[in-house]
This record gives C-alpha cells, sequence and structure tokens, in this order.
C-alpha cells in the first residue's frame, strides 16, 4: 500500500524544487517554526554553511525595547527576528537570498518574518 503524502511534504519538495531551479541566487534564507520559538538562518548553498542566524530567543531581541514578553512569539516578535536576520545577513555582505519557507504556508509568522527580514535590506 503506497504511503499517503501530507500537504506539508508536498509543499516542501514544492519550495525545494524550485530552489533548486533557481541558479541565480547562491543563498537561502531558511525557516524553523516550533510552538514556542521561531528560527532562521541564511546558508550558503554552495559550500553549506550558516552566514548569519537569529531565532525569537536571541539575546539581541531580549535587551531591545520591543521586545515582548517571554514565551510569546506573536507576529512582532517575528518581524524583529526577520530584521535583526536580515541587519546580521547584511554585515556578512549577503543582500539577495532564496525564502526557503520550508513547507511552511506563507502566512502569519513565516510571513511576518518575511516582511522584517524586507525591512531590514533583504532581497528575496
Amino acid at each position: 500500500m503506497a504511503k499517503k503524502i501530507s500537504s506539508f511534504e508536498k509543499r516542501r519538495a514544492r519550495v525545494r524544487t524550485q530552489l533548486k531551479a533557481s541558479a541565480t541566487v547562491s543563498h537561502r534564507l531558511s525557516v524553523y517554526r516550533s510552538n514556542t520559538s521561531l528560527y532562521a538562518q541564511v546558508i550558503d548553498m554552495t559550500s553549506g554553511h550558516v552566514v548569519a542566524s537569529a531565532c525569537s530567543r536571541d539575546e539581541a531581541l531580549k535587551k531591545m525595547e520591543s521586545a515582548l514578553p517571554k514565551r510569546s512569539v506573536n507576529l512582532g516578535s517575528c518581524k524583529e527576528v526577520g530584521v535583526l536576520l536580515a541587519k546580521r545577513a547584511l554585515e556578512n555582505n549577503v543582500s539577495k537570498v532564496y525564502f526557503d519557507r520550508s513547507g511552511y504556508q506563507y502566512h502569519g509568522r513565516v510571513k511576518s518574518l518575511a516582511e522584517g527580514a524586507r525591512e531590514g535590506g533583504l532581497l528575496f
């Protein structure tokens, strides 16, 4: 009997196929979303090394005035993660990335992260 493929796995495969087809971009912004946190990394696709990373539990976000209470991952904090990630990526001379949403729908926290990264100066 054939194994049923979930819609998450179908989206993940579709995103990865589009990523491989776009040979113009050499870095990707990968997103991982858990129930309590949001993680994002800019990865060099040629070497596989992480160029920049940020998460909702980052110390730099806790020091910011707009930081939200502990254990609160909402749209505002996700946007701040995107801005922080963009800042760190631009420090490492990365301005253009491919947005790898890892099978998550472009909605809610993932969309807020992407908007924050765009505000920070990254180009998708």
